[in-house]
């Protein structure tokens, strides 16, 4: 039985199974694609393409990291320990931080390609065929012949907007000669823009590398401290924090102090952007050239005065630049660069449903961004318009929308 995004009135989790390695062909491992609801309901948004600018001229993306099925239930109220409660709504759909990527990625224009392992079972078929729906490339993905594929059970609070998931990762784990040498320079052949979640750090830390021998530049998605991360972060050019990772990282004292560190202590990154829900995000981006004046400005009190420039009336995503400048963060150091305060869609309580995913949509708009050369000023508010409609359905994929929604048009323009 395959789960696309299909609302069952029951699931079952799936059964872990004794384990090997086989490599499938994408065309051998799967059945013909079927429509998404997503698709379906974006078809009511459709604009004309003549009415769209140009996609990217370079717009492959490759994608390293996590993939699985969601097992989502909805739910009147978080329950208490030992009560036993039904839910309002259960979708099962596929899901993961990589696979969640690419698929907003695809949906925008992109032609995203995805490494990653699962396993030759039901919920891996059905994992292969949604990536595939959607056209993310699954060609150098590993197929277990037995183990079980990833999943993930999650219990969306319709109360208080919050989610709470339970992963259990693959059998057998990815390892670094599941990925041929021939397979990783083919991956790589054409890729404008490289991502990871670090969810697959050995593999991940192979990608990397040869991306960087190729020059092509490396998106970390820095969502906590995991294992292998911190040599990940080295070879990065752009890093997608969530909001506890950068004090966490650095021990800093604020975020802005903890973004100043991390530029200084990852020479490599061009701009880092900590996404902190509804309050918005900010962005530290690197200045290539030396700031106009020898004046060292706060970055904490540059981030007061950027954040009283916001409007609570305005309703659309917004962004609010500093000029460039010598930003000093007390006790840890300076660095040249613009400070960027990006604000969120204010979505009516009704209209919010889930925001499982919004971090990937977001990310996804993010690699979008850099493909079309977007400056900050333009990536950010895009960023979470695309953010806040993956927010209005049930699961990480259902309402990421795709790149002729006209709620996206006044962005891209």
């Amino acid at each position: 039985m395959l789960f696309s995004h299909s609302t069952l009135p029951n699931a079952t989790s799936p059964h872990p199974l004794a384990c090997s390695r086989l490599r499938f062909s994408a065309s051998s491992r799967l059945l013909s694609a079927t429509a998404t609801s997503s698709n379906v309901s974006a078809a009511r948004f459709k604009m004309s393409s003549d009415s769209l600018p140009p996609l990217p001229e370079s717009r492959i993306v490759l994608g390293c990291g996590g993939i699985s099925v969601d097992f989502l239930a909805a739910v009147a109220a978080y329950p208490k320990p030992d009560d036993k409660i039904r839910s309002t709504s259960l979708k099962v759909q596929g899901g993961g931080n990589a696979g969640n990527a690419m698929t907003c990625a695809a949906r925008l224009g992109l032609n995203p390609r995805i490494i990653s392992k699962i396993a030759d079972d039901s919920q891996g078929r059905s994992i292969l065929e949604e990536l595939e729906a959607d056209g993310v490339n699954t060609s150098f993905l590993v197929v277990s012949k037995d183990g079980n594929s990833p999943f993930t059970y999650i219990i969306v609070d319709s109360q208080t907007k919050t989610r709470t998931c339970i992963h259990t990762p693959g059998y057998p784990p990815t390892v670094v000669h599941d990925l041929s040498q021939s397979s990783l320079l083919s991956a790589l052949d054409g890729v404008r823009i490289v991502y990871s979640d670090g969810r697959l750090p050995e593999v991940a830390l192979v990608v990397a590398q040869e991306a960087c021998h190729k020059n092509i530049p490396i998106l970390v998605d820095a969502e906590r401290k995991r294992e292998g991360l911190d040599d990940l972060l080295k070879l990065a050019s752009y890093v997608v924090c969530s909001a506890n990772f950068p004090q966490q990282w650095t021990e800093a004292p604020s975020i802005p102090s903890a973004l100043v560190s991390m530029l200084l202590r990852l020479p490599n990154i061009k701009f880092v952007i900590v996404t902190l829900g509804e309050d918005g995000c900010i962005m530290l981006e690197r200045s290539t050239i030396e700031a106009p004046t020898t004046e060292e400005t706060d970055v904490n009190s540059l981030l007061e005065s950027l954040n009283q420039r916001k409007d609570d009336t305005i309703s659309i995503p917004k962004c609010f630049s500093s000029s460039f400048t010598k930003l000093r963060a007390n006790g840890i150091g300076t660095i040249n660069g613009r400070l960027f305060v990006g604000t969120v869609e204010k979505i009516p309580p009704p209209e919010l449903v889930d925001t499982t995913g919004a971090g990937d949509a977001f990310i996804g708009a993010v690699l979008y961004a850099i493909c079309a050369d977007m400056p900050p000023e333009k990536m950010l508010p895009f960023a979470a318009q695309v953010a806040a409609a993956s927010c209005r359905a049930l699961g990480a994929r259902t309402g990421i929308p795709h790149r002729s929604d006209p709620r996206l048009a006044p962005f891209l323009d």
